[in-house]
């Protein structure tokens, strides 16, 4: 499979973004991608720095007027599309949403975001209810996908849970970056921290891994922290977790990344981890804490 990646910043126009974004899904057609990768709440800048009510004017229903644009794009250059957006389900009720176009333009599937971040310059948590779609792929023309979204890819019981369901591939969309008050060893540190966890899930499930970052700075709008310098770095895992492709830290970057899937049963027949699971005694994993 071709798979396409765009890796880019934002800024408060939601017009100039798509744009952006439009042309790069055109160029990366025209490229052989078969599969298009977004980055996290692309339209938008990153708006979870503060608390604003104000913020949630970027909300839109699905369907509406976001997914008619990517449905239109995703049709006119005959690709499947993974796109994240802020979806407005009902007053007071929103979510972080992936959202799986097919070739003809049509929506193949949703995945809302599970895990749901509450920390200093990521409040997600006044915005975003979690997911109650569970933990499924989406079965597309080009294979099934287990979309899930940031903060969702530090945990493996997802990544596990779709693998189980015959997921070709895990891609996640984020929006992940370096905190001003960090030292640079610390910035570092939680980089490959974030590479290192995704590359694991390909490993242990035997299924390459696409992981869509924004890059650029985005400023905190309420001043109370020098906001987020987010670190690219997107990139392409094989089923051993060995880097096929990774983006720069800093700059905007598309490619295609043509990805072996029927290399899947060859590993895990080298490396059985899903027939020696001891699933007998993994009861324990559904309880908060065993103490």
């Amino acid at each position: 499979m071709k798979i396409g990646i765009v890796q880019q910043s934002c800024t408060a126009s939601i017009t100039e973004n798509r744009t952006k974004l439009a042309l790069s899904i055109q160029q990366l057609a025209k490229e052989g991608a078969q599969l298009i990768v977004l980055q996290e709440l692309h339209d938008s800048p990153y708006f979870c720095q503060t608390e604003d009510t104000a913020c949630f004017r970027y909300a839109l229903p699905i369907p509406g007027e976001a997914t008619a644009f990517y449905s239109k794009t995703a049709k006119e250059n005959h690709v499947v599309l993974v796109t994240s957006l802020f979806e407005r389900r009902a007053a007071g009720l929103y979510h972080n949403t992936a959202v799986v176009f097919e070739v003809d333009g049509s929506i193949a599937g949703m995945h809302r975001k599970m895990h749901i971040p509450d920390d200093p310059a990521y409040y997600e948590k006044f915005y975003f209810t979690p997911g109650d779609l569970g933990f499924h792929p989406i079965q597309t023309s080009v294979g099934k996908l287990g979309v899930q979204v940031c903060w969702d890819q530090w945990y493996p019981e997802g990544a596990r849970l779709m693998a189980l369901q015959g997921a070709d591939l895990l891609i996640y969309p984020t929006a992940i970056g370096f905190e001003s008050t960090d030292t640079p060893e610390e910035q570092q540190r939680q980089r490959e921290a974030w590479i290192t966890i995704q590359r694991s899930h390909a490993i242990a499930n035997g299924i390459p891994v696409v992981s869509v970052n924004r890059v650029g700075y985005e400023p905190d709008p309420s001043g109370a922290t020098g906001g987020i310098q987010f670190w690219g770095s997107s990139f392409v895992a094989g089923q051993q977790g060995e880097l096929l492709y990774q983006a720069s830290q800093t700059e905007q970057e598309t490619a295609v990344i043509d990805v072996d899937l029927g290399r899947t049963e060859t590993v895990r027949q080298w490396w059985p981890f899903l027939r020696d699971r001891r699933i007998e005694e993994f009861a324990p994993l559904a309880q908060r804490f065993i103490p």
